[in-house]
């Protein structure tokens, strides 16, 4: 969906310049780097078929091609916000994904508790042990504290072409406060979001927190699925209608786009639907949904 309406969304970013709800020049090159992966090849990408969505062209499309004359961070830098003492692996396999397709860097924003295991897993991660859980907070701190961590994310905010949020989060409420600011940081300065994992256990919960911002994909897998609908739409999932309420629950949202990851993938912004139907691998393990959202 990114590259069939990779021209709106730069759209939207220039509203966001003209508005001065980010610096222009951090707009400027996230435009910049819209424009290298996506060029004039997205025009056509999406119209195979009526439903089905040519995967692998979209694939070869949005990942960074080798060239000589570009400097380290010309091909992304990513962030994944995610990683507590319970779950370390989550926000790593989203981190290395990134990497492995093709991003230059790839930062990890997580709990002191799991950074040093973060860190251990891979050299390549920049790893920001800046999060806290409500164990390490006293209540009288808890304000200055959540303002330290929103600020201590935001002063690298502008170097981003993308958030993943939400790998190995955990639903500690202190922790998701502090993750919701990060959120509408990011809306302010028109970063990509991608919402995973517990960050969907948020958003479900609090869904101003996306609503109405196009630059903000949702990767629900069954569950979270069900908690979508449920919430939004105030109804059970109905499989004999995937594609019309998965079109339905993405215009109630209001302009995000949400894949749905299943046996076909499904993936709306709220005025098409597309599937992807590639076989993949019949396990269906912990780890596969991250690595997903960090590519």
């Amino acid at each position: 969906m990114i590259v069939k309406h990779g021209m709106d969304y730069l759209s939207v970013l220039n509203s966001a310049r003209n508005h001065k709800l980010a610096p222009p020049l951090a707009v400027l090159r996230r435009q910049q780097f819209l424009i290298r992966v996506l060029g004039v090849r997205g025009e056509n990408i999406m119209q195979e078929s009526k439903f089905e969505a040519d995967a692998d062209n979209i694939l070869r499309a949005i990942t960074p091609v080798f060239d000589p004359n570009r400097h380290k961070g010309q091909a992304g830098k990513v962030a994944v916000i995610g990683g507590c003492r319970e779950y370390t692996g989550a926000p790593y396999f989203a981190a290395i994904s990134a990497l492995k397709i093709g991003a230059d860097l790839s930062h990890v924003f997580c709990t002191k508790d799991a950074a040093p295991v973060i860190k251990s897993y891979s050299p390549e991660l920049i790893v920001h042990p800046v999060l806290e859980e409500s164990y390490s907070v006293g209540d009288r701190d808890k304000d200055h504290i959540s303002r330290r961590v929103v600020a201590e994310v935001d002063k690298w905010m502008e170097r981003f072409d993308c958030l993943v949020v939400g790998p190995g989060l955990g639903r500690d409420p202190f922790l998701l406060d502090c993750v919701s600011e990060i959120i509408k940081q990011a809306r302010q300065a028109s970063i990509p979001i991608i919402i995973d994992g517990d960050g969907l256990f948020l958003v479900t919960d609090n869904l101003g927190l996306v609503s109405g911002y196009p630059l903000a994909i949702l990767t629900p897998n069954v569950n979270e699925y069900k908690r979508l609908v449920q919430k939004v739409l105030n109804c059970e999932v109905n499989d004999q209608d995937a594609h019309g309420q998965l079109l339905s629950l993405a215009k109630q949202i209001g302009g995000v786009t949400i894949l749905r990851k299943g046996m076909s993938d499904l993936i709306s912004d709220g005025e098409i639907v597309k599937s992807v139907s590639n076989y993949g691998s019949p396990r269906r393990c912990g780890g596969q949904g991250d690595i997903l959202s960090g590519r």
